[in-house]
């Protein structure tokens, strides 16, 4: 790999960044030092610098469908603002101060009507941004900190978190209800010892966009505390909910009926199996916990899987060629590359450029853009 650039702005560790969709080359960054950076990567040096506030900057997002409006997670607080506004006139929107303890993730959800924010408590805010209020509080999901958020773009009312219980949850927000609940504590994984010592933890979720389905499929992508990226079939694992509830309704129906119900459910576990895997270290992935993942927007969009950790790698997967993901190949053509850093990476994000794609936020106070071709 080339050396990367360097994007200088902060004045303190960078905690996260985002890329345009609309227009390549457009990325911000935010830090610990309470501030937003925007690059635009045609020039050499930050374009706006934003001062959120006091507190560190633990989270951004675009308003889907309009990228003139981004959200930023400060302490407890989301802020909403319009950054076509000319500098000298820049405000604040909206305040959203609906979470208790401190936020570790936003997210919008396709249709920009709802925006979700998580916090220390395991407590999940649901917001309607276009009522501006509190929608829905989804509690007793997890027992520890919520890490990360992501809606389901193609189910409009359900949303799924992660936490550092090691769970993680699919929630229906409008009723508030859990549909679906992974205990990665308790399912078997294929894993070295050293990565089975150290808790799968959930430290963020990728889900494909609804462009990249065709390619990628109806899947959830979960970066754990023990090294492993998971990719799961969401799907499969809902369908199974579903049979196991229409079993229950059919408690007093024939025997024949019963069987049928329960060689279903067989079925939909087989087919959860089979599109259901593990990235892990036997296949050259991470020493330690992965902090983040995130699905290409590069090329052929949704075709790569890249995980950034705190062994200081970030790992290129070419995830249709694992050979249980229903395709042929070799367990060495998923890994297609691996870049090593001096510094374990908090965040990540690709843009749709074919050069300088892959942004990258360390624990240092510099940001990395690298090209990955």
């Amino acid at each position: 790999m080339a050396e990367p650039r360097r994007l200088r702005g902060h004045k303190a560790t960078a905690t996260c960044c985002i890329a345009s969709r609309d227009r390549p080359g457009l990325v911000a960054t935010a830090g610990e030092d309470g501030c937003v950076c925007w690059f635009d990567l045609r020039c050499k040096d930050a374009q706006l610098i934003m001062e959120v506030g006091e507190q560190p900057v633990s989270s951004l997002c675009f308003k889907p469908g309009n990228e003139n409006i981004v959200y930023v997670s400060s302490g407890s607080e989301v802020k909403c603002f319009d950054v076509h506004m000319p500098a000298y006139s820049w405000s604040v929107l909206k305040n959203y101060n609906y979470n208790k303890e401190e936020i570790n993730q936003i997210a919008c959800s396709s249709k920009a009507a709802f925006l979700g924010s998580t916090d220390d408590s395991g407590e999940i805010k649901i917001i309607d941004i276009h009522q501006h209020c509190l929608y829905k509080t989804l509690r007793a999901g997890h027992t520890s900190i919520c890490s990360s958020l992501q809606f389901i773009p193609w189910k409009p009312w359900e949303v799924i978190t992660g936490g550092l219980d090691s769970k993680l949850v699919v929630w229906d927000f409008s009723k508030g209800r859990v549909l679906k609940i992974l205990d990665f504590d308790l399912l078997e994984t294929n894993c070295s010892s050293t990565q089975c010592l150290n808790p799968a933890f959930v430290h963020a979720i990728a889900i494909p966009d609804v462009d990249m389905l065709e390619k990628s499929q109806k899947v959830c992508v979960v970066a754990r505390g023990d090294g492993i990226v998971d990719v799961i079939d969401i799907e499969s694992e809902l369908a199974t909910v579903r049979s196991k509830s229409s079993t229950r309704a059919r408690k007093g129906s024939q025997s024949t009926s019963k069987s049928c119900s329960s060689a279903a459910g067989d079925e939909i576990q087989d087919q959860n199996r089979r599109n259901s895997f593990h990235l892990d270290f036997s296949l050259g992935g991470h020493t330690a916990a992965v902090s983040c993942v995130a699905f290409s927007l590069f090329g052929e969009r949704g075709k790569y899987l890249i995980s950034g950790g705190n062994d200081k790698s970030l790992k290129i997967w070419d995830w249709s060629r694992y050979p249980d993901g229903g395709q042929t190949g070799s367990t060495n053509d998923v890994l297609r590359l691996n870049i090593n850093l001096s510094r374990k990476i908090n965040w990540l994000c690709t843009t749709p450029s074919e050069s300088e794609n892959l942004v990258v936020c360390d624990t240092s106070k510099v940001v990395k853009v690298y090209s990955v071709s």
